[in-house]
Order: C-alpha cells, then structure tokens, then sequence
C-alpha cells in the first residue's frame, strides 16, 4: 500500500495526496504532518518505512468537502487519489494484488467547484499571465470553471497588478521566466501565495491556440477576434492548466471575450484598496461598498454585481444602457417586487451546469436546472407585455429562448425530493419509465407480488393451506401439509413442482416460476439502480447540448437581479440617476457616503450631512478645478474625499448615486491617495509608500482623471512636507489638468488660489461654544484658519497635563512664531521649529556685511524671491528686514 502511494505521490509531488482507502481519504509521511497542523486532526503511525513510523492523518470521505475547504483556504494544493477499480477485479489478479488507484482530480484554489465550497455571491477565477517576445506588455486570461466565463485582455507593466486585483483571482498562474524578471518581482510579492509559477512549456503561445480550440470544440479562433500571442499564451497556460487539474474531463467554457483596458475605468491596487470597494482594508466584506449596495438575491446575481462594481465602464452609452434598466424597474414598483419575489431562489444554473459537465453533478444539480428553467419561464411571462429597455428586452428575449423541452423533460423525469448522488437512487420520478417501475415494485413490493402467486398456486392446486416461505438457506419456497404434498408428486404437477425438501408434517416445493421471480426480487434493487444511471446519464447529455443557450439565460436573469436590486436600492435609499456624458463635468448636488451612511444610521440613527462638490471647469477653462480642502481633525475630510469618488465609480457601473442630483464626464482614470499606511516587508516607511503612491498619480493622471488626495507631505518635516504639497498641487493644476479633491492641514497652501486660475478653497465648517468644538461636518467656500489638533487629542483621552502643555506652545507660536523678537524661550525648547529659520537667519547673515542699514535691507531684498516663499516665510522675512531697519 505505501509503495502505491509513493508511487502516486512521487506524480503529483507539488501536491497534498487524499488516498482513498475504504471510508477514508489517508495521508501518510509530510503530507499527513502538513494536513494534521492544518485542519486540527489527529496525526497517528501506522507501519514502518526504512526503519522510521510512517506518519498517517486521514478524513471521512463523505465529510472530505469540508477539510478540502479549509486546505486550500491555507494556500495548498491537494491530488484527489480513488480506487479506479472494483475489488473484486484485483482478487481475480490473486496473491496480494491491490486495487489500483490514480489521481482523478488536482484540486486548487481555481479549479473549485463544489457547492459548499464556492461562494455564492463571488466568482472563483483562475488567471494566467503570458507574454512573449517581441510584445512589451503581458496579458491576461482568466477563467471560472464552475460557470464557464472565459475572458482575456492586454495588460502592462506599470499596471499589471492593478489589472490582477480588479480581477481578484484566486489563483494566478506565471510562467517561470515572467517570475524571476526583477522588474515583475514587486507584483508577485504583492499577490503572494496567489503567485503559482509554472514551467513556461505551458504558456507556448505556439501551440496555445489549438488547445483551445481543441477545448471549445471548434476548427479555428478567428470567429472570436484576433488575439495577440501574449494573449494566445496566457489563453493557452489557463486553458492548459485546467485540462492539467481536470484530467480530460470537459469544461464547459464559453467563447474567450476580449475586454479592451480604455474601456473600463482604470483603479490602481492603492486606490482600490483605499476606497474598500468589495473588501475592506482588513479584507473583509463587511464595511466595503460592495456589502451596502447589495440588494440581489441570486448567487449569479451577486457576483454581476461584483464585477460590474470592480469594473465600471468608460462608454456613456454603455452606462446609460446600465442606467436605464434600472430607472426603469425604481418606477414600476409592482414589477420589480414581482421580479425580485420570482427571482429570490433560483439556483445558480451555471455552476450546477459546470458539475455535470466535469462529472461531478448529480440529481440536485438537474433539478437545479429544471428549477431555473421554471423560474426564466415565469420571469419572461412577466416581462411578456411590458414596454422595455434595451438591456431588459435583451434578456427577455434570452429567457424566452430557454429550451423549454429541457425544461419538461427534466419536470417528468425527476422526483420531487432528490438525493446528492446519482448512486444513491431515487431520483427518477413514478411513471417516467415503465422498466423502472417494475423493478422498483419488485424491490419495495416483494411481499404483495409473492402473495398474489400465492394466491394463484393455491387456487390452482386446490390447496387452501399453500404457503410461499423464505429462509436463508432454501430462499423462496412453496410449503404445502405432508397430507397434500403427494398431489404436487404425481400426474402433471409432478412435472411443475420440483420437490426441495420434506419435513415431519410439511413437504416444499419450488418452479420455475418462484426461481425466476426470487431473481427478479434479488436483483430489483441493482436493476432499478441501473436503469436509474443510465436516465441521469441521458439527462445529462440533453441538459449538456443546450449549453450555450442555457448560459446566456443564465446572464439574463443575473442581468434581471441585479437591476431589479440597484433599482430597490435606489428607492429606499433615495438616490438619484446621475447625468453621464462625454465632458470634463462633475456636479454632486446634496452628496452622501453610502457606507458611512449606512453605518450611522445602523449604529446612532444619526442623519447623514450631505456636501456639494463641483469639480467642473470653470467659466472659460478647459480643464477641470482643483478644491483645495482644509478643515479641522475629524471635521469629515476624508470621508468627502472617499464620498466623491465612490459617487463616480457607482454612475460608470450603470446604479444610481447618493446624491439629489450628479452629473458625470466620463473618468477614465480615478487615483486616491488617502490615509497612512507603510510596507515594512519591502523597507519602505509611511512617508515612502505616501511618495510612491503620489509619484503615480502624478505620472499617470490625465486630463479625464479624478484625483483624491489626503494630506500630501504630512509624513516629514514640516517644511519639506509643505514644499511637496505646494509643488504637488501646481503640479496637478498646471500638468496633470485633472479634476481633483487636495485635503491638507497646511494652511499656508490657500494662498494658491491667487495664482492658480482653476483653484478654489474649501473647508469642513466648525463651530465654537463656550471652549467646545462642534464638527458641522459641512463643506463651505473658504479656508480653516486652524486644525483644532489640540481639541481632538482631548477627545482621544491625552493627559491633561499634556493638553495643557500643548496649548501653551500652541498659543506662543500663534501670537508670532518661534522667531519673534522675545521668544527665545519657545526656540530653546523647540529647537526642531527653530532649526531652519536659524539655518536661513544664518546664511543672511554671512553674506558680505553692508556698510549701512541702507545697504543691508537691499542685499536682503536681492536674496528675496517671492515665488518661493510660503505665507510664514513671508512674514518671517518682514520681521527681519524691521530688524536690519531697527538696528
């Protein structure tokens, strides 16, 4: 036995090895060590191997989805090992002969398609990467077996990860050569254990394409587009892979659809992460977007959803396409309670549909599909009369499509409660197969059939007290009394009854007739289970000829769910349809942050305040304002910024927005720069990942960009910190010519205003009573004259003595700076303030010393350039120049 498992293992050596052995999957040497740290079972021995214990872990069978779970969440992989032969073959081999076993499964966190495994709401993708010589930038191909979706798209360097999270896989295969490229390396650390390098032989583009049209069942790839080699790669390493892990059974892919990179809205991995689109930064679901907006009630359903939300597109008519559908269903109200009411149940017809496909469906999965053939069906009477949208026409003509003789068949042939497994038996409903019928009543009504030749033997010999007996050693038999059993001895009954065995005062008998019938009974169970097999089997193969049709029925009610719920959502939520167009504009009128918005009514009941944003190009300019953004501490900076952006993201996926009115130029790229975080694992502190996120931005955001950022600068010194926001700002306004949200505490900033056309200053209002802070939360023209840092750190609980401190510097710096006359005090104790204005007092100072105050006060003005100096350096300078004059 050890031998066949190192055997097998030795084939699949990158692999946990389940070995199946009786009720048990066992694992034996490191593989059990391994399984036993990470599912919490018991480790034991059991035999010897060069003189040392074998190590051996094992899991039911039955329960073996459970542990599968819980050994791919770690970021393994496990060989699924079973007994590919009857036992009963191997003892016709004699001696020791083992039944043989083989792999008949990889299964890794891409290839999953077991119900209780999956999440319904989330797709399951597996991605690969390709790119060949000759062709700069990779590309991309991603795949869900469990419903099919085929997909590819070109990708670049400088976005390749980006690409990858908007995806969100769980698995991403790369070739070798792609993974040891050190200019790719930041990307694979990014992805972590995600990353599965693979041998390139896997992604030859050569040979990619007929492999793929090998899988899909056609002659060429030129009715689906033209793909470039990169593509073709990594659509050969991803379809190579699955055929690798899925051992030749089918996969019922759907044709590979190329998605362009302009025609979604570009989100790169730190602003994703930022805005906690469908997770949070803790990787939660709870608390991100995705988990507010989700109004659907299918499985197919939520993952549209998800994707359109990871995804939202560029093309206006595309949107309002999107847009329209759920308009249409806000207003009628009737229709869409209808919809959601006949919708709230359907199974998930692709990934039942994908089960049979790969072998692994049973009955469940065929009543899954009759389900939702009833419900697409009613779904389609529904719309039947009813004046639609395009996207609503769209999938009411799919539904309409769905191949209803599928759906009869599938309504005769199956019982009303179905088992998990076709061996199971029992699923083929009474009345569909007459064979099947009678077997079953052979099986479960032995006793009424035996009665009823009883009945008919005894009226035929004249012998009331005949009786049809079983024994385990006789089987069946016919008892008559001693005193009638010579009438079964002689004349033509001689030639019927067949004599057994004679007793003291009763004498049995058997025919041809009981033998034939205790067969028939014997084998009923078999037989009925048999021919209940070969129905699945032919159930399956109609179901599997109606793929294409039944996939694009499939979307169509995902396409139903999920309008119907934005368009719920929309109405109890209050939102309105945004305007989308081709400009520069953006216009939120009475705008809300629908997480934060959820959350204070979940948590207080507290009403949400709602802000006006206008990043729009002003009179005459043509390119969009830039809002300069002060305020205090916990005045709700952030959340206007994150609230704007999450406003555009949900108008470009087709939903409404929290808003009493929006309108919409098209974003082509959104960047958000917000909160403090550092990457300690690749040595970079919180002020170097704040500059390489910025650095992005910069390089990348264009006229059609949306930028938010969040205290640029705030991570050094307080004069560097200031010259990089001031810098960084110009740099938006004049280069960049993006629409953009500046949120920073340095107020010296404002003054930017004056020389920058298209900037305007706003601030988070606060009011002040009797000491107290009140946080309005309000955004108004205009700029903060302070932080109110000091107030937040009492409401955090600093010491009082700290706070008190606090207020004095506080107080002396406001009333002149560290370098005001009389001051010295307040420089000896904060000589970190003081340093640089000495340093600058310093180096006046060395230069040649004028002959007259008259001279001094002009070689100061030579030294002057008043385009670099901030508000403060400034006035600091006037201060000295009254000193030259003074002195």
């Amino acid at each position: 036995m050890i031998e066949q498992f190192i055997e097998i293992k030795a084939a699949n050596a990158d692999s946990l090895l389940f070995y199946r052995m009786g009720d048990f999957y066992e694992l034996f040497f490191t593989d059990a060590e391994v399984a036993a740290r990470t599912l919490g079972i018991t480790l034991t021995k059991r035999g010897q191997h060069l003189g040392r214990d074998i190590p051996m872990a094992g899991v039911p069978v039955h329960a073996a989805n459970d542990y599968l779970q819980k050994l791919i969440a770690a970021g393994h992989r496990v060989a699924v090992c079973e007994q590919v032969e009857d036992p009963a073959e191997a003892k016709k081999r004699g001696g020791k002969a083992l039944v043989r076993r083989d792999v008949t499964r990889l299964v890794t966190p891409g290839t999953i398609t077991e119900e209780n495994i999956l999440d319904p709401g989330e797709p399951n993708w597996l991605l690969a990467v390709g790119r060949v010589k000759g062709e700069e930038k990779p590309a991309l191909a991603w795949i869900d077996i469990s419903t099919g979706a085929f997909r590819t798209a070109t990708s670049a360097g400088e976005r390749l990860l980006s690409d990858i999270l908007r995806i969100d896989p769980r698995e991403v295969l790369v070739p070798q050569t792609l993974f040891e490229d050190p200019d790719l390396r930041p990307t694979w650390d990014a992805l972590g254990r995600l990353a599965n390098p693979q041998p390139n032989a896997l992604f030859e583009s050569a040979s990619a394409s007929d492999r793929i049209c090998r899988v899909l069942s056609v002659s060429t790839l030129d009715g689906f587009g033209q793909f470039s080699r990169s593509e073709l790669s990594a659509m050969g390493g991803v379809v190579a892979w699955v055929e690798k892990t899925q051992l030749g059974a089918r996969v019922p892919l759907s044709p590979p659809q190329r998605e362009e990179g302009a025609s979604t809205l570009f989100i790169d991995a730190a602003t994703r992460t930022s805005l906690e689109l469908t997770r949070t930064s803790g990787g939660s679901r709870e608390g991100s977007l995705l988990k507010v907006i989700d109004r659907t009630v299918t499985g197919p359903g939520a993952r549209l959803l998800a994707e359109r939300l990871a995804a939202p597109l560029t093309d206006p008519e595309r949107i309002l396409r999107r847009q329209r559908s759920v308009t249409f269903l806000r207003q009628e109200n009737a229709l869409r309670d209808g919809l959601r009411s006949a919708l709230r149940g359907v199974p998930d017809l692709m990934r039942a549909l994908s089960r049979l496909s790969l072998g692994r469906g049973g009955p469940r999965d065929l009543g899954a599909i009759r389900m939702a053939l009833s419900s697409g069906r009613e779904l389609a009477d529904r719309l039947a009369d009813v004046e639609l949208p395009e996207e609503l026409q769209s999938a009411r003509q799919a539904l309409h499509a769905l191949p209803e003789e599928i759906g009869d068949l599938l309504g005769k042939a199956l019982a009303t409660d179905l088992p998990l497994l076709a061996r199971d038996g029992g699923f083929v409903g009474e009345a569909f197969d007459e064979e099947l019928d009678a077997q079953r009543a052979l099986a479960s009504d032995s006793r009424r059939v035996i009665a009823v030749m009883q009945a008919e033997l005894a009226e035929e010999t004249a012998i009331k007290t005949l009786k049809i007996r079983h024994n385990n050693m006789l089987g069946y038999y016919i008892e008559v009394p001693s005193s009638h059993g010579l009438k079964l001895t002689e004349g033509e009954a001689k030639a019927r009854f067949i004599h057994r065995q004679t007793m003291s005062n009763a004498m049995r008998f058997t025919t041809t007739e009981l033998a034939d019938l205790e067969s028939r009974i014997a084998d009923a169970g078999g037989r009925a289970l048999a021919i209940e097999t070969a129905i699945f089997e032919r159930l399956v193969g109609a179901v599997l000829e109606e793929t294409e049709c039944l996939r694009i029925g499939a979307e169509a009610l995902a396409i139903l769910d999920v309008s119907a719920a934005l368009a719920e959502l929309a109405d109890i939520e209050n939102w309105c349809a945004p305007t989308i167009d081709g400009s520069l504009a953006f216009e939120v009128e009475c705008g809300r942050h629908p997480v934060v918005e959820a959350a204070l009514r979940a948590q207080q009941g507290d009403a949400f305040i709602a802000n006006d944003c206008t990043l729009s190009p002003p009179q005459g300019a043509k390119a969009g304002a830039l809002w300069l953004l002060t305020g205090p501490n916990m005045g709700g900076k952030s959340t206007f910024l994150r609230q704007n952006a999450l406003i555009a993201i949900l108008a470009q996926m087709g939903a409404h927005v929290p808003a009493t009115r929006a309108t919409i130029g098209i974003v082509d790229r959104l960047f958000s720069r917000v909160g403090a975080s550092d990457d300690l694992a690749r040595g970079r502190s919180t002020f170097m990942v704040e500059m390489v996120e910025t650095a992005a931005i910069l390089n990348q955001a264009g006229e059609r960009s949306l930028v938010i950022l969040d205290e640029i600068g705030r991570g050094t010194s307080t004069f560097d910190g200031l010259s990089i926001a001031w810098a960084t700002a110009e740099h938006l306004h004049e280069t960049n010519r993006c629409r953009a949200i500046f949120a920073t505490h340095f107020h010296e900033m404002t003054a930017l205003a004056e020389t920058l056309p298209r900037l305007a200053n706003v601030t988070m209002r606060v009011k002040e009573m009797e000491g107290e802070v009140i946080f309005l939360h309000q955004v108004g023209k205009g700029a903060a004259d302070r932080s109110y840092g000091v107030q937040v750190a009492r409401l955090a609980g600093l010491p009082k003595s700290v706070l008190a401190r606090a207020r004095t510097v506080l107080e002396r710096l406001e009333a002149g700076g560290a370098s005001t006359p009389g001051a010295g005090t307040l420089i000896d104790d904060l000589p970190l303030f003081s340093a640089a204005i000495r340093q600058a007092e310093n180096e006046l100072a060395s230069d040649a010393a004028p002959a007259s105050a008259h001279e001094a006060l002009l070689a100061m003005l030579d030294g002057i350039n008043p385009d670099d100096l901030s508000p403060r350096e400034a006035l600091e300078t006037l201060y000295r120049l009254k000193d030259v004059r003074r002195d």
